[in-house]
């Protein structure tokens, strides 16, 4: 019989940790599981007590425990037995109680999945300590299993420029805001097309917030069949569909205390979406198959490639999630928008990409500049990135030129093939009678005269001129400022 205890002072959030948990005592010893019980109970858990192995395999069939504190001698067998049988639920963390000098019997059970064990006689004030270590590392292995399945090289660093500082002063806001809450943060809505940064503003925001050295989880939420993502998000227990052979934590329970970032969440069903707003509201979830609900505390960010409320307009996304989301919005611009931005953006990350593949550094030729200027990026940064990386690891230059960069369909529209092109009219400014010379053609000089001609027809306007040549301004002012220094475009701008 173990011997008698004095109870130790227990914290308010080592109460809170116990509150509404259920657990399962099973323990042959009368004195000691009333003991136990009753401590549990006075936490604010609900306890079931057992004193069988049988009597714990009925409990357990007919409810999910949180936490199951399992003797490894029980009358009618082993402890281990229910273990090595996944008697209790997946979710449930089961903590093996044994005799002094027995430990062997522990070590089995830990190898059947047992979290912790503790050697009686033990002081039950022990209890709400063993189950937050234990916890935390349940989460910690949720979470590692996903970064290992979800893993991608990147670097976190996001390069505002100029042209974003009013968005580093909203993003400087929402930090003061959160360093003053610190609980219950508000959600932030991510707002921009394919490519342009969501992911890594949503990791700079999380790194440099109060929760940085909490878990930040991501999801696309593209990327996940329907018929798993409420899984994914919610977590299961053991049977709640055809496949559920285990219990599972689901992503925002993993996320607990630190950020969930939800990338492209427009494509969550609608009942999804509902339970989602549920949970942020809330701040309570409930596993797919449970009974109970789970409190839990996680900032969310979302990301859309859409404006939200266009996507409401649509029938695509809740009116009222897409209003609890739209608190703190951030919108951000289409590359071609982010003005002389550019090649300074085209350098920074090639320097990365340089240090990430342990190469020397490259220099960007004046064509390539000029050829990245007159590209309109469809995919944002996130090709620039791409278009980057390629030039660096096949060209052997230590300049890059980027050959194959084409202005892209939205600059340049594609000619019809010349048997189906009509003859010349007022509207076509290209003679398809034009024979090239055979001693050569000079292309930068009619793109002069093409400039020449846009900004007398705009009246000197460079955005306007720009606008007639389908090319951007800083394209423009480029091609003005090299005629400049060439003699060839005195009178420009």
């Amino acid at each position: 019989m173990p011997s008698e205890f004095i109870p130790m002072p227990v914290t308010d959030m080592e109460h809170a940790k116990l509150s509404a948990a259920s657990i399962l005592v099973v323990e042959d010893d009368l004195l000691f599981r009333k003991q136990l019980v009753a401590y549990l109970e006075k936490q604010g858990a609900d306890v079931t007590g057992a004193d069988t192995a049988a009597a714990a395999r009925r409990w357990a069939a007919e409810s999910a425990f949180d936490w199951v504190f399992l003797d490894v001698n029980l009358p009618d067998g082993r402890g281990t037995d229910l273990l090595r049988d996944q008697v209790f639920s997946g979710n449930a963390g089961v903590v093996v109680m044994t005799a002094e000098g027995a430990v062997s019997g522990a070590v089995e059970a830990m190898r059947w999945g047992a979290v912790d064990y503790l050697v009686k006689p033990f002081d039950p004030a022990e209890l709400p300590l063993v189950i937050q270590r234990a916890r935390k590392m349940r989460l910690a292995a949720r979470l590692d299993e996903h970064q290992r399945r979800h893993r991608e090289p990147s670097e976190d660093a996001f390069v505002f420029g100029h042209a974003l500082a009013g968005l580093r002063e909203q993003l400087e806001r929402i930090l003061a805001v959160d360093r003053r809450l610190q609980n219950r943060l508000p959600p932030v809505l991510i707002e921009g097309e394919t490519g342009t940064g969501k992911t890594m503003l949503a990791r700079w925001l999380h790194h440099r917030g109060p929760r940085a050295g909490q878990p930040l989880v991501e999801m696309n939420c593209s990327a996940v069949p329907e018929t798993l993502a409420e899984s994914e998000l919610f977590g299961h227990e053991r049977g709640a569909f055809t496949d559920a052979k285990t219990a599972r934590i689901g992503l925002l329970e993993a996320a607990q205390g630190g950020t969930l970032f939800l990338d492209e969440l427009p494509s969550l069903a609608a009942p999804l979406q509902a339970k989602l707003l549920t949970a942020i509201e809330d701040g309570r979830i409930r596993r797919l198959g449970a009974s109970r609900t789970l409190e839990v505390d996680v900032r969310i960010i979302a990301a859309s490639h859409k404006p939200l409320m266009d996507l409401v307009a649509l029938g695509q996304i809740r009116e009222d999630l897409a209003h609890r989301l739209d608190l703190c919005r951030i919108r951000l611009p289409p590359l071609r928008d982010r003005e002389g931005e550019i090649v300074p953006l085209a350098e920074e990350l090639m320097a990365r990409i340089c240090r990430r593949h342990r190469l020397p550094n490259r220099k960007i030729t004046p064509e390539g500049r000029h050829r990245l200027l007159a590209y309109r990026w469809p995919g944002n940064v996130r090709e620039l990135m791409h278009e980057l990386e390629r030039a660096i690891i096949f060209e052997d230059s230590h300049e890059l030129d980027f050959p194959h960069l084409a202005p892209s369909q939205e600059s340049t529209p594609a000619r019809p093939p010349a048997a189906d092109r009509p003859s010349a009219t007022p509207d076509d400014w290209f003679n398809d009678q034009y024979r090239f010379p055979s001693d050569g053609f000079s292309l930068d000089q009619a793109i002069q005269r093409l400039i020449r001609h846009a900004l007398a027809q705009s009246d000197g306007n460079i955005s306007a001129a720009s606008r007639l040549l389908g090319v951007s301004r800083d394209y423009l002012r480029y091609h003005i400022a090299q005629a400049k220094k060439d003699g060839l475009l005195d009178s420009a701008g």
